[in-house]
């Protein structure tokens, strides 16, 4: 609970007691609106380019929100080394100067045109951006900065929104970009208010696990592009490195001719991606069966268990079930759910899956295979790649030129159908 203090200064509002003048010229037909192009800033990063939606437009306030040690940091160091031609002012809260030039050189960055505060007053900070007018601010984190006139500590609800507001009005005064970062709950939500979400131009995720080199950039929310991109890194003792061609890096390590590995594509955006779905079914050890799954929807993954035993007549009640996603992504559509389904049918049976085979597909209670999106996207991945065999919804196979394929495109309406063709 946060007290807030309510003026109780009446202002005249109109009506009865007066009138409020509306000037013509606040309004108009959005027919009579010019349309104008907003010149973005390429930050020579493709991947963070592609999720901001070309490049950072000038005047936004850009949210970045992820776990403790995920590369958040790393990624605005490697932001500014990046932008040679403008002036950037890092404000940080929580290390000092010295720290921010102790990772420059250690990642061996030329930083040239670049400015660090070491601050946590909001005012101070205004003060020094109205005076260098930089073109680019980072604040590293808002959990850490505050406006000295209101009473509560850096961090807290109050504090949160009305820093956050201040770094609008900052940005849209001076026509600056400025970059947020800020923490996450143990849910994996940032942390605050979600006014915080509402009031800026662009939330951005950065997700990975710790024990994993690979980082994913999800856009949550984009006022100038879509929301549905990623962008995909990979951390390395120089930063974090792009990965132009992910389904490569997800498959490079695969076990060909083992039991319970299928291979499927997942769209994250518009850029398919091939992932390795991994299933090991074994006697439980205990009264209860362990069903555990990582990168995978665990809530999901009992559904599928159940269409299993119902329509293939297997009985799991004494197995434990272990799914993981290859290279420690998440996933969490419903294109490969058929993949998933055939992972475990093939690790109970101990018969493996063809290596060259792709499955794609939806899996309803009744045990029908529907219809997925941009099915053509994803076979043209898998055939670029070399698979001879792609199994996908027979409702896809509707206004599906499969000539123009090299590899064998083959519809399965049932979960049946897709058993007695794989195994």
């Amino acid at each position: 609970m946060v007290e807030e203090i309510i003026s109780s200064d009446k202002r005249n509002s109109g009506g009865k007691n007066g009138s409020i003048k509306v000037n013509d010229d606040s309004y108009r037909l959005i027919s009579e609106i010019e349309s104008t192009n907003e010149s973005r800033t390429q930050t020579h990063i493709s991947e963070l380019d592609r999720v901001l939606g070309g490049g950072i437009v000038p005047g936004s306030v850009i949210l970045i929100g992820g776990d403790p040690g995920i590369g958040k940091s790393t990624l605005m160091l490697q932001l500014a080394e990046k932008i040679k031609d403008k002036k950037i002012l890092y404000v940080s809260g929580e290390e000092s100067a010295s720290q921010i030039k102790l990772r420059a050189d250690r990642l061996n960055y030329d930083l040239g045109n670049f400015y660090i505060l070491s601050e946590t007053n909001l005012e101070i900070i205004q003060a020094v951006i109205e005076k260098e007018s930089p073109d680019i601010v980072i604040v590293d984190s808002i959990q850490t900065v505050s406006r000295p006139e209101i009473e509560s500590a850096p961090g807290t609800v109050s504090q949160l929104r009305e820093s956050t507001a201040l770094l609008m009005f900052i940005a849209k005064k001076n026509n600056i970009a400025v970059f947020v970062v800020g923490h996450i709950t143990k849910d994996g939500v940032i942390a605050g208010p979600k006014i915080l979400e509402h009031m800026v131009d662009v939330v951005l995720q950065f997700e990975g696990e710790r024990t994993h080199s690979y980082r994913i950039l999800r856009g949550i929310k984009n006022r100038f592009g879509s929301t549905n991109e990623i962008g995909i890194f990979e951390m390395t003792d120089l930063g974090l490195k792009e990965v132009l061609n992910p389904s490569e890096v997800f498959l490079s390590q695969r076990n060909y001719g083992a039991s319970g590995c299928v291979i499927s594509s997942s769209l994250e955006g518009t850029r398919p991606i091939l992932i390795e779905v991994q299933a090991l079914v074994t006697s439980t050890s205990y009264g209860f069966p362990q069903r555990t799954s990582m990168g995978f929807d665990y809530k999901k993954l009992n559904i599928i268990i159940a269409v299993i035993e119902k329509k293939l007549g297997l009985f799991m009640n004494k197995s434990d079930i272990f799914i993981n996603i290859a290279g420690g992504i998440k996933i969490d559509e419903p294109a490969i759910d058929l993949a998933v389904a055939m992972s475990i049918y093939s690790s109970y049976r101990d018969i493996p899956v063809d290596s060259e085979t792709v499955i794609l597909g939806e899996l309803g209670l009744s045990g029908e295979v529907r219809t997925i999106s941009y099915i053509d996207r994803r076979i043209t991945e898998a055939a670029k790649l070399g698979f001879k065999k792609i199994i996908i919804p027979k409702g896809n196979l509707k206004n599906l030129n499969t000539e123009k394929y090299k590899a064998e495109i083959i519809g399965v309406e049932k979960i049946k159908d897709a058993v007695e063709r794989l195994i």
